[in-house]
């Protein structure tokens, strides 16, 4: 075994060690015996065993393991050390900035496991509320997590977003006058994207000798009617060649899925033609109402549309206000009043402020004597930016019985309550459905906050029964959150279908942190596109006097 491996065994188990919060002495004992050996000129294999124990800064314990490294190949401290530190840890060593005794702090006081978390926890301002952190280590972090998470083979649709736009504008420029279309699972608009897709109304081989001209794009596969090329070592990008007269026909067979093609096609009079010069015309040809991409998933569409029952679907400006947000009364970036502002400037008619509860320590939580200061703040701000109005609001963690963070003489005070579980994530369906249940009786729940937690590419989220959260919100009269926080888009959007049948209201949320976190409704929106939601049953939609109007009689119903 080369002595740089050695090291390197004995420099990652005394990080681990720090993590973990044991013997710092130890620790510190394998840190010095690395550095020692990264300096030999002669192998360690090759030196007498007795003598491995004379070199400097070798000692019993560190020995020992040197020769159990040099003669089973293994080293069963490291071992046992990995075989209880999630992988996700492992990963926030390789970023530049945060050393082991900050990552514990993370992993112990945020039970923060993967990047995907960290990054969000950097986006919620929650690193520079940690002892030991600061606005400047916590953007260096976040920086330094985005450039190492860019080379990743899966992207969130908001991470490709910005150069799906570019790599649009550089084919029409090189291909023109020929049109060009992105396709696939980005006009589909799926949350997670392994490539992009795009189709030219030029021959495949056309599209093959150009991208020999262009600069930075790398060649890794071709087939009779695409190539494979990458940007830069980012997103894969999938490039559809054919003769112009086909383009519609070739924009249609890659936006949708194979299932519903598949249903498409076996439709009677449906495979015929292919000669179409729009999309439009492949559908009346058909005879269905025209099918908008994001809805191109299933079979079950093809039904609605072929009775002329698609829904109308929600657009970004049919969102009238801002629910679930944060200021600096917790974990937000910005004052109360700047956030309010700037809701109000951008066109919103309300803003319904709902920092974190008491539990959420980490988050800088309210507690009761605080919640009735920024309440005497939210009176005044309500005065001074009549007719744009704050809504009092808390996000209550859900806690382990399922009951909420403040007793109800204090829920009593808001306008409405986000609950959400933010704490011991790791539980079974069993125990996620009993905290969840609980708290959706809860009369003073208005919204179900992000419903199992996932992070995208990060964290699964919880298991949950999603028919019986559905079943219970409807029962309780409380919304369904669809969080437009491109990493969480949760409720996910396939569920959407089901909750919109069985009467549920939900809510295209931003949660935002920051007052750029208002641009998320973007993603929200398109989310909620895909699972068919329409303005109507979506309470940010609500103008402000429909929202009064309906708070007002969800409380009267309740008896509060």
């Amino acid at each position: 075994m080369e002595n740089y491996v050695i090291a390197d065994n004995f420099s990652l188990l005394a990080k681990l060690m720090d993590i973990h919060g044991d013997n710092p002495f130890k620790a510190k004992s394998f840190a010095n015996a690395a550095f020692q050996i990264e300096k030999l000129t002669v192998p360690l294999q090759d030196t007498p065993r007795d003598a491995i124990f004379r070199i400097k800064g070798i000692g019993e314990s560190t020995g020992k393991s040197v020769l159990e490294m040099l003669d089973t190949g293994s080293f069963t401290a490291l071992t046992e050390y990995l075989a209880k530190t999630p992988p996700g840890i492992l990963d926030m060593m390789r970023i530049k900035g945060i050393g082991p005794k900050k990552i514990a702090t993370i992993w112990k006081e945020l039970e923060i496991e993967t990047l995907g978390e960290l990054l969000y926890a950097c986006n919620e301002n929650r690193l520079s509320l940690l002892k030991g952190f600061g606005q400047k280590t916590q953007e260096s972090i976040r920086q330094s997590i985005e450039f190492f998470l860019s080379n990743r083979e899966r992207l969130l649709y908001a991470e490709v977003a910005p150069f799906a736009k570019e790599l649009t504008q550089l084919l029409e420029k090189t291909f023109s006058p020929a049109p060009v279309s992105l396709t696939g699972a980005f006009r589909r608009q799926q949350p997670v994207i392994d490539e992009l897709e795009a189709v030219i109304g030029v021959p495949i081989d056309q599209v093959s000798e150009q991208f020999h001209t262009l600069d930075g794009f790398e060649r890794l596969g071709n087939n009779d009617d695409s190539i494979l090329v990458q940007f830069r070592d980012q997103v894969k990008i999938r490039l559809y060649g054919t003769a112009p007269e086909h383009f519609a026909t070739k924009l249609f067979t890659t936006t949708g899925t194979e299932a519903f093609l598949t249903a498409f096609f076996a439709r009677e009079g449906a495979s015929n033609g292919g000669n179409e010069t729009t999309e439009d015309a492949i559908f009346a040809r058909a005879g269905i109402s025209v099918i908008e991409p994001a809805l191109r998933e299933t079979p079950d569409i093809l039904l609605k549309a072929a009775a002329g029952n698609l829904p109308k679907l929600i657009q970004p400006g049919d969102i009238k206000g801002i629910i679930h947000s944060h200021s600096q009364w917790s974990d937000g970036m910005s004052t109360l009043e700047d956030m309010a502002k700037a809701a109000r400037d951008k066109g919103f008619e309300y803003l319904v402020i709902s920092d974190h509860s008491r539990s959420a320590f980490y988050a800088n939580g309210l507690h009761p004597d605080r919640i009735l200061a920024q309440h005497a703040q939210i009176d005044e701000l309500n005065k001074k930016l009549a007719p744009f109005k704050i809504f009092k609001s808390i996000e209550a963690d859900i806690l382990n019985d399922g009951s909420l963070d403040y007793p109800d003489e204090i829920l009593r005070s808001f306008d409405l309550v986000i609950a959400s579980v933010h704490s011991n994530l790791k539980m079974p369906e069993e125990k996620a459905m009993a905290r969840l249940l609980a708290a959706i009786a809860n009369p003073y729940t208005t919204i179900l906050g992000h419903m199992t937690g996932r992070l995208l590419l990060s964290r699964n989220g919880y298991p949950v029964n999603h028919p019986a959260i559905i079943d219970a919100c409807v029962a309780n009269q409380v919304v369904i959150e669809l969080n437009a926080h491109p990493r969480r888009l949760d409720i996910d959007w396939e569920w959407i279908p089901m909750a919109i049948d069985k009467g549920a209201m939900l809510s295209i949320d931003p949660d935002a942190h920051t007052i750029e976190g208002y641009d998320d409704i973007r993603y929200g929106t398109l989310a909620a596109q895909k699972g068919g939601l329409t303005a109507e049953r979506n309470l940010s939609s609500f103008s402000l006097s429909e929202l009064e109007t309906w708070l007002a009689a969800r409380r009267q119903s309740k008896g509060i």
